[in-house]
């Protein structure tokens, strides 16, 4: 059984992100900007933590790819069943270390964020060993993560909220 390296989670993380790219042409603003309901986030407001969590992300990538700090530190048992299970589990998540996300602007800064984000762990992954990398840093509740779990979990983080995207779909739109 051969091992699965940082190729695979890249292409990986790049069909996800270009769901969400791909996606957001099928919205008007004011769709986008809609709540389901009033303690929840528009699709907009997904979009912009997406983005947001995802630089946060692709820092931790770059600052982890800087360090041989934290070799030996584990992640949290969560982040550890979240990496086994290969995603998150299908819950809804309440954040409770931020308020809530912002609401979009408009489309084509959506698409340009989260195209400079592709760029930026393009770059990244094209100039690093993200298998060989040994740093860590991190991560505010699960403790730590290499370069490489950073990728794992920035596609992991996107394709859960990809759930969360259809639950609002089906809440607005196909009623």
């Amino acid at each position: 059984m051969s091992k699965v390296n940082s190729n695979f989670y890249f292409e990986r993380f790049n069909d996800t992100i270009q769901q969400w790219i791909d996606n957001v042409d099928h919205y008007s603003l004011a769709m986008l900007l809609q709540k389901p309901a009033d303690k929840s986030w528009s699709l907009g407001q997904v979009y912009m933590h997406i983005i947001d969590d995802t630089h946060y992300f692709a820092e931790q990538i770059r600052l982890a790819l800087k360090t041989n700090d934290n070799t030996d530190k584990p992640m949290h048992e969560d982040a550890i069943m979240i990496f086994k299970n290969d995603g998150f589990p299908d819950i809804k998540i309440v954040n409770t270390t931020a308020g809530q996300p912002l609401q979009p602007f408009n489309i084509a800064a959506l698409k340009d964020d989260l195209n400079t984000i592709k760029q930026e762990i393009a770059a990244l992954c094209a100039d690093h060993n993200l298998d060989s990398a040994q740093g860590k840093t991190r991560h505010p509740g699960l403790l730590y993560f290499s370069a490489l779990d950073w990728l794992r979990f920035a596609e992991m983080h996107m394709r859960h909220h990809l759930r969360q995207k259809k639950r609002i779909d089906e809440e607005l739109f196909q009623k």
